[in-house]
């Protein structure tokens, strides 16, 4: 099977010149001052807005996986569209960037979906020529980090509510355990508040993170404290993580799209993040 997805985004949301593109996520990338880390890093957290607004702050994200060598890569991001289906995949043989092609993880989707079909009575959709940048996005940050390549479980969440996510998440740890895999959370956090607002919002969103229980994600947005757009999507990826051995979880950056666009009455925020497993963590508790 060779059926590429086509870019719906790219010329828009990032360039599409195989080397301007290249040239500006790895000068996101190499800006990306990270504190030391010496865990093992079991996934991060990006945004996906256009480049221009979030590819700094994706960059450290991506920054803190330069080294690995991952053979899967599980990018999880909302669905923005109005699809009827509760979590969707793609179709596809590849997702295609200007950078190349990325190879889907076919037998690993459908081992995954037989596991959310069983335990949770959900199924995983495959669909084509989805219009979704949430995921895309992620896509030219991991294949300059990655060269050697990388086989992708692409998963969009339409349904955003605790059992999906937590089914996905459990799932998503099962199918990868023992496996070389990272996991990307992909989400942007609240949407049009004026600056001082948005921080406060985001700053709740970011301390349940680093809390590392998804649950309180679901609290946050429920009592109006708290809003990522992708929240479901994040806490699948928390919820994988720490049945895959995370204990840890640090926020990297943040930023507003007001340090771009300078309008600080209605803002989007972003943040990176990184899940990791420390031993030293461990033996203590």
């Amino acid at each position: 099977m060779n059926n590429p997805r086509p870019s719906p985004i790219a010329g828009r949301w990032y360039p599409d010149n195989p080397g301007q593109l290249a040239d500006t996520v790895d000068g996101y990338i190499n800006a990306a001052v990270l504190p030391p880390m010496a865990d093992k890093i079991i996934g991060v957290m990006a945004p996906h807005a256009g480049l221009i607004y979030s590819g700094p702050v994706a960059g450290y994200a991506f920054a803190a996986l330069k080294g690995m060598q991952p053979e899967l890569v599980a990018v999880v991001s909302p669905m923005h569209h109005p699809y009827s289906q509760p979590l969707l995949t793609s179709a596809h043989s590849n997702y295609a960037t200007p950078l190349g092609l990325v190879p889907v993880d076919h037998q690993l989707l459908k081992i995954l979906n037989e596991k959310l079909e069983t335990e949770a009575g959900i199924h995983l959709d495959p669909i084509r020529n989805d219009p979704e940048h949430s995921l895309e996005i992620e896509l030219p940050f991991l294949q300059r980090v990655f060269p050697q390549g990388f086989r992708l479980i692409p998963i969009m969440v339409r349904e955003q509510t605790r059992k999906a996510a937590k089914a996905l998440g459990f799932a998503l740890a099962a199918v990868l355990q023992g496996k070389p895999a990272v996991l990307v959370a992909s989400t942007d956090l609240s949407h049009f508040f004026s600056q001082p607002v948005a921080k406060d919002l985001d700053d709740e969103i970011l301390r349940r993170v680093e809390s590392l229980d998804p649950n309180t994600l679901f609290e946050a947005e429920e009592q109006g404290i708290g809003y990522a757009c992708g929240h479901a999507a994040l806490a699948a990826v928390l919820w994988a993580s720490k049945s895959l051995g995370a204990n840890q979880a640090k926020v990297l950056h943040y930023a507003t799209s007001a340090e771009v666009s300078g309008d600080f009455s209605q803002v989007v925020g972003y943040a990176s993040a990184v899940f990791t497993c420390s031993s030293l963590s461990s033996s203590i508790n």
